[in-house]
């Protein structure tokens, strides 16, 4: 029997994997070809998907792009023999080969929602140790692993669940912030479509480590493939003693379940969240007191994003000295990154903090899609500053990036040729804040819409030393007053527009 991988993944899904997977069925059927097909996750090699592996004694032999009508071709040859689609080993590809993944070490080789295939490749090692562990001890992991929050502010992890552990509360929690709404970003949904049990374990650990037995994934409407598959593993995990009470005979209980969003941007904010999480509207709360103290129903909560959560099995199965060992700085472990926008490869890149921007555009993304220079990068989402080809070999560190006002933020890297208006970009960074603010806090809600406005007359030539200095002010005043990181960062983009490409912001020449 031959078996085949093609891929679940929504990304893949969207490009025909679901054609390419009934063709291959109704193939070896026609033939009377014994496959064996399993939808596994994805690689995050997206310009090949819908990806097609076949296992073989040498590894997987993959092809992609594949389309439905490539199929018959395929059966024609021999599934795992030559044909122009093939690629050769996957494992061996240049893209895959150099990256360090330990997150995603998974990704595009199990099938996401078979506890077996799950434990079979490490699954819930770490959890067993843990188990076996006081919970100060796997704090103490985490802490020295030098984790730090991956979904934009950076703050250790380790500190966090400490707090948690040592506040006084008859119940408390553990939610995933699952709203991953950075444009360009999705490695966040990779995991909750293609690794579910992993972030089920990670939190299952952290709820272990601070004594909380009831958690919460809060996740984005957008990603129904990922509700789907947290549910069924979820199911599964409650199934096989993995969830609920005396864990594994140990004593320990934890429960879980999945929350679905209604879409707002502000919700990716942990205290918005919250909001949303008890049935109110999602709004910023004011703090203190922290969410560690007075979280969910006002008890103590560690609120971690998915990318944080996922990487705590991997430090509870192999150390805190083995993860700690990747890095730089004050930045340790690998960071997914996910090269978007114009960009000929893109798709999620697992490395070690450290690597260049200019590796990841050139090495690993290909340069544009369009074989036109890049100009400008926004790192770590809408709310992320432009960074010129001028800083590109700046190594990916969180101090690094901050000494220059630019943010690491959730990976999400998109590129921008130089065809891109960086005037538009700036005031599209103004509209989206305008858009999305909760309202609750005036110089964002105001000073977003004064912020279009104002870019609208420096561009227009409209007394344009005047404008840029408002504008300049306004964007010191939003940073300042703002109550949430949304008001607070919008103008990063904007004043990295105007220092890095000042010349597009000065008024159009008319057409004759």
């Amino acid at each position: 029997m031959i078996t085949v991988y093609v891929s679940r993944d929504s990304a893949a899904i969207s490009l025909g994997a679901d054609e390419v997977a009934v063709a291959i069925a109704a193939e070896a059927a026609r033939q009377g070809v014994a496959i064996k097909l399993i939808r596994n996750s994805s690689r995050g090699l997206f310009w090949l998907e819908p990806l097609v592996e076949v296992a073989t004694d040498a590894g997987r032999i993959g092809y992609g792009p594949v389309q439905a009508e490539d199929v018959a071709s395929l059966f024609a040859v021999g599934l795992g023999n030559a044909h122009p689609l093939c690629l050769g080993l996957v494992e061996e590809l240049p893209y895959l080969k150099t990256q360090e993944r330990l997150t995603f070490a998974r990704a595009g080789i199990t099938d996401p929602v078979s506890l077996d295939d799950y434990l079979a490749h490490d699954g819930y090692k770490g959890l067993k140790n843990a188990l076996a562990m006081e919970p100060a001890a796997i704090i103490a992991a985490v802490t020295d692993s030098g984790l730090r929050g991956r979904g934009g502010a950076a703050f250790p992890a380790g500190i966090k669940w400490k707090t948690v552990l040592g506040a006084e509360g008859a119940q408390k929690y553990i939610v995933c912030n699952g709203d991953e709404g950075d444009s360009g970003t999705y490695a966040d949904r990779m995991v909750c479509e293609g690794d579910p049990y992993l972030l089920i374990e990670g939190m299952t650990i952290a709820g272990i480590a601070v004594g909380a037995t009831r958690g919460y994934i809060y996740l984005r409407c957008e990603y129904p493939y990922g509700e789907r598959a947290l549910n069924e593993a979820i199911a599964a995990a409650y199934a096989n003693n993995w969830l609920g009470a005396n864990i594994q005979g140990s004593g320990k209980h934890f429960d879980l379940e999945v929350r679905m969003g209604a879409g707002a941007y502000i919700c990716g904010e942990e205290t918005a969240l919250l909001e949303s999480l008890e049935g109110k509207r999602g709004m910023v709360r004011f703090k203190p007191p922290l969410p560690a103290i007075k979280g969910l129903f006002g008890c103590p909560t560690v609120i971690n994003n998915v990318i944080t959560l996922a990487s705590v099995p991997v430090i509870l199965d192999k150390g805190a000295a083995f993860y700690k060992d990747f890095g730089t700085g004050r930045s340790r472990g690998t960071l997914p990154v996910q090269l978007a926008g114009n960009i000929k490869f893109g798709g999620l890149v697992e490395k070690a903090f450290g690597v260049s921007l200019r590796d990841l555009l050139h090495t690993y993304g290909g340069g544009t899609l369009s074989g036109r220079p890049i100009r400008a990068v926004q790192v770590g989402g809408p709310l992320g500053s432009y960074i010129p080809e001028s800083q590109f070999d700046l190594p990916l560190d969180y101090e690094a990036y901050a000494k220059l006002n630019n943010m690491v933020g959730h990976g999400g890297i998109t590129v921008f040729d130089d065809s891109v208006d960086m005037a538009e970009q700036a005031r599209f960074s103004m509209e989206f804040c305008a858009t999305e603010s909760c309202g609750k806090c005036t110089p964002c809600r105001i000073g977003s819409t004064r912020g279009m406005e104002v870019i609208d007359k420096l561009v227009a030539g409209d007394q344009p030393v005047k404008q840029e200095a408002l504008l300049r002010d306004l964007c010191d005043t939003m940073l300042a007053g703002s109550l949430c990181a949304l008001g607070g960062m919008a103008p990063f983009p904007v004043l990295s527009a105007l220092n890095h490409f000042p010349d597009d912001f000065r008024p159009r020449a008319t057409p004759a």
